[in-house]
């Protein structure tokens, strides 16, 4: 790794040899993560796999984009994708010839049968208006999707069952039974939505109905809210004392304090430095969901991250991906998915960025480039299907039918910009971490055998290409070689492999943690290869 010397840090760490559970006790670092092979909690949540956020539909046809989703199912598998603009103009789908509506699929079906071939499932979001359609010519985004309501919601009904029937057509009923259905984005702020609570819950219903004219058995639900509570209780409410069908909530979170929407790219935003920032939103809609008139409905995020822009460079900074385990850890029980925004960032909702870096809300970087928040992701598809019950609220341990054992632990420690200073600011900079204390993960009953241990890290300097990219001076525009560079220090190997021979018993291993350090350890059990 071109990024860090890792034998000085493994050094550093007191990682580059095997500690032996004969330490004293005095010795012992104050956090201990302990668990007991034969104590199994359950089944590990995969809430955080359910879904992935896009920018828009009409990125999806771009070659880059989908060799970019190609990585992320390989390495990843997310199963669910959502996307703005599936209905805008860019995507063809809609015309009025002599007064008479005019469909066409042909872009979307491009786009849906690469999704499928890679192994993902739409999460549709129907939204926005298309021109001939929309009652009026309020746009958002450099793309300028439609944000009126339709002018004739007859028409609106028909063309979200005609393109429902088209999905059973191409795709059959049985996959189609499988998908999510979400009436628009974000209708509780103005950039999203020109009109009300009133002419939203118009709006949801005939597309609601619509979609269920096609099969009971579609699944449809809203309202896709940005502000807690009022339009996820109120579209219950509506639902259930109108009998509209509603098989879900879905609404969004983001860790800002100021500085919300953002459509030029040009505005300071400030991270909330509140620990239970966006776990306490889901916790609470889980809450007000139970205490409903349907407590039963499913709750999706459709949209999560730190900051609620794609010029933060928190996105871009190792920070992140502690943040991203510590809302999963948090959140987990609480939702039904957690859909990150987004995975790339190829992404135009303020049109082309001009730089590889840019604060952009991928986990992927323009080239491709792994940026912490990937890794996040990464080695929680590498943990088991059965976890380990664990006190520690800042980490997994689980294992597998194989007798290997993970774990994922990691450091959260929020650093907020200084007081006037917007994250724009402070983050662009380089981020030096501090020592966080040590931490000792402790294996009861452990079997005895020879495992190979494998330990993976993100963190400052460690499969951090931002910091590699600020020490290249920041360029605008990357040569081949400094894209090398880049993809380099972040290539995901592991920072120490030893061979472990263990006698049975209590497996023991301490290591010192910086803020906001990630680590996964893996240990495989290699009597299945000899047999």
């Amino acid at each position: 790794m071109s990024s860090c010397n890792c034998a000085s840090i493994w050094i550093l760490l007191g990682l580059a040899g095997a500690v032996s559970a004969q330490t004293s006790p005095a010795d012992r670092p104050a956090r201990v993560i302990s668990v007991d092979y034969n104590k199994v909690r359950g089944p590990h949540s995969t809430v955080w796999k359910e879904c992935i956020g896009a920018g828009r539909a009409n990125e999806g046809l771009r070659a880059d984009w989908q060799q970019q989703l190609a990585l992320v199912q390989k390495e990843i598998g997310f199963r669910y994708i959502r996307m703005h603009g599936l209905l805008h103009d860019d995507m063809g789908v809609y015309r009025e010839v002599k007064g008479q509506p005019v469909y066409n699929w042909q872009y979307i079906d491009k786009l849906y049968d690469y999704l499928l071939h890679v192994g993902l499932k739409p999460f549709v979001e129907l939204a926005f208006m298309p021109h001939d359609l929309a009652s009026g010519d309020k746009t958002v985004f450099w793309w300028r999707g439609n944000i009126t309501p339709p002018k004739s919601y007859e028409r609106w009904g028909e063309l979200i069952a005609n393109l429902v029937r088209h999905f059973r057509e191409r795709y059959g009923d049985a996959e189609v039974k499988t998908w999510y259905f979400e009436v628009w984005n974000e209708p509780d702020i103005p950039p999203f939505w020109s009109a009300d609570l009133a002419e939203y819950l118009k709006l949801y219903r005939a597309a609601a109905e619509a979609v269920k004219s096609v099969s009971k058995d579609y699944r449809v639900g809203g309202p896709a809210s940005a502000i807690p509570y009022q339009f996820e209780q109120e579209l219950v409410k509506y639902c259930a004392r109108e009998h509209v069908p509603l098989d879900f909530v879905s609404t969004h979170s983001y860790g800002v304090k100021e500085g919300y929407f953002d459509d030029t790219g040009f505005r300071g935003t400030v991270l909330d430095g509140d620990r239970t920032v966006v776990r306490s939103r889901m916790l609470h809609s889980r809450e007000l969901i139970r205490q409903s008139e349907m407590p039963n409905l499913p709750l999706h995020f459709t949209e999560w991250s730190s900051a609620y822009t794609p010029t933060d460079y928190v996105h871009d900074q190792y920070h992140q991906a502690a943040f991203i385990l510590d809302k999963i850890k948090g959140a987990q029980e609480a939702v039904d998915s957690m859909s990150y925004w987004v995975f790339t960032d190829i992404f135009e909702e303020n049109g082309p960025r001009m730089t590889p870096f840019h604060g952009g809300f991928g986990l992927l970087n323009y080239q491709g480039i792994r940026k912490p928040a990937y890794f996040a992701f990464e080695f929680l598809n590498r943990l088991g299907p059965e976890e380990l019950a664990n006190g520690d609220d800042s980490s997994w341990v689980c294992q597998n039918a194989a007798g290997d054992v993970q774990a994922l632990v990691w450091d959260f420690t929020p650093i907020m910009p200084p007081e006037g200073v917007n994250d724009q600011v402070f983050y662009k900079q380089e981020q030096p971490s501090r020592q966080a204390g040590a931490a000792s993960l402790k294996i009861a009953n452990l079997p005895a055998g020879t495992y190979a241990l494998s330990v993976y890290q993100t963190g400052y300097r460690v499969n951090d290409a931002y910091t590699t990219y600020l020490d290249m001076g920041s360029p605008s525009q990357l040569t081949r070689a400094q894209e090398e560079t880049l993809r380099e220090s972040a290539g995901g190997a592991p920072v120490r492999q030893e061979v472990v021979k263990h006698g049975g018993g209590v497996f023991v291993r301490d290591f010192p943690l910086r803020q906001n350090d990630v680590f996964l350890l893996v240990l495989r059990n290699l009597k299945r290869f000899s047999e």
